[in-house]
């Protein structure tokens, strides 16, 4: 996004670019077009022109993504981004954010997925966009690994196969490295997506 600016002064200029584009100065491009002349007894006074430049991180595609649809959805939330190597974590943090996870995260992997395919569009470097809210992820994995334990011993016991329900391919890979720890048993994902199943 680039735009010109014009105001009394370069510094003037480029707070109304901040406010326009909704960022810190910092993370603006600016070239100084023209500076302000201050004129004698204001004749031949004007003032500064800037051209000022806003090239939103992936990160921020993707929250601003996530912030109109929670606005749909009527949901008051924060959103705690970190950056880290692969691409960033955004957490939906607020006292409404049940309906924003739905049953079994459904929702949650949504939106994850939509706000993934904004922040990458047109771009073949993929930039990996996690989401979490209120900690769920790590709630969810507990369960999925205790779960992948029980049946586990459940299959040494009776000798007998265990089809797990659907699940989508994060929540297979827990399973898979949990079982994976577990010695005399296997794992095997059998199916389409999205009704792919684990076998243990």
């Amino acid at each position: 996004m680039k735009k010109e600016f014009t105001a009394n002064t370069v510094e003037e200029a480029k707070k109304l670019a901040a406010a326009e584009f909704g960022v810190d100065i910092s993370k603006l491009t600016v070239t100084v077009v023209e500076e302000e002349k201050k004129g004698f007894l204001g004749i031949g006074r004007s003032d500064a022109k800037i051209v000022a430049e806003y090239e939103p991180s992936k990160a921020e595609i993707a929250a601003d993504y996530i912030k109109e649809i929670l606005k749909c959805m009527n949901i008051d939330a924060e959103l705690d981004i970190t950056e880290n190597e692969d691409g960033a974590v955004i957490d939906i943090k607020g006292d409404t954010t049940g309906a924003v996870i739905g049953r079994r995260g459904e929702t949650l992997d949504a939106i994850q997925y939509l706000a993934s395919m904004t922040a990458n569009r047109g771009d073949k470097e993929y930039y990996r966009i996690s989401l979490d809210s209120c900690g769920y992820r790590e709630k969810r994995k507990a369960i999925l690994e205790e779960l992948a334990k029980k049946i586990a011993k459940s299959v040494l016991r009776s000798g007998r196969t265990s089809t797990l329900e659907p699940m989508n391919p994060y929540e297979r890979r827990i399973i898979h490295a949990a079982v994976s720890e577990i010695e005399g048993v296997t794992s095997k994902s059998i199916g389409e997506e999205p009704y792919r199943r684990v076998v243990i």
